[in-house]
């Protein structure tokens, strides 16, 4: 697999597993490169010659080096996948707004509740809380009889919010009252390529 496209990574990222789970959606042969973050391997060469920014994820694609998650998928749908990135200026826009959100709200609420109970992250656990519960009420009520966030087809803004939110539990965030993005996390695992992402047993039993 010299030739595929190398995605580095850390098996509990979720911003890691979102370009995972959108190379195997599309159907992109990648190689899958987890990086020690235990140990600082993502602050020093030779990753750093690929990220200088130290974070994960990152891809290698040919002679390019791409880092930020929402970047990476925007990439790799324009050059292997430009059905899951819609073209006409209205779709665009609500693609862009939903990778904002997973940017956002998304990151600074499930995302942020899942790294104080898994990481034990000194962050503010009312806020994150307080920030999911927008964040899930903006998508259950945009996913209100529509399979998928854009169109009628998956698409990168699908991808961008699905690992944090499936996660949300990690967190002690409850998806109980968001009956429609449960059934859109259905939606989006039932699509052929699908891989999971690595679930911790934090925060799972409520």
């Amino acid at each position: 697999m010299s030739n595929a496209l190398k995605i580095y990574s850390f098996p509990l990222s979720g911003h890691s597993h979102r370009v995972i789970l959108f190379a195997s959606l599309a159907g992109i042969a990648h190689e899958v490169i987890d990086l020690d973050l235990a140990n600082g391997e993502h602050k020093k060469e030779p990753y750093l010659s690929i990220n200088p920014a130290g974070q994960v994820p990152a891809i290698v694609d040919g002679v390019n080096s791409i880092s930020d998650s929402n970047a990476i998928l925007v990439y790799l749908a324009r050059k292997y996948a430009p059905t899951f990135l819609p073209e006409d200026p209205i779709s665009e826009a609500e693609v862009q707004k939903y990778l904002t959100l997973a940017a956002g709200e998304i990151a600074f609420g499930p995302g942020a509740a899942r790294l104080i109970n898994v990481f034990n992250a000194d962050l503010d656990r009312d806020f994150a809380h307080s920030t999911a519960a927008k964040a899930l009420a903006k998508l259950e009520s945009a996913l209100e009889g529509k399979n998928f966030l854009v169109g009628d087809q998956p698409s990168v803004a699908d991808v961008a919010i699905y690992s944090y939110v499936a996660h949300a539990p990690e967190g002690d965030v409850s998806l109980d009252p968001y009956p429609n993005v449960r059934r859109h996390l259905q939606n989006i695992e039932s699509l052929d390529g699908f891989v999971p992402f690595k679930a911790t047993k934090v925060g799972l039993a409520a």
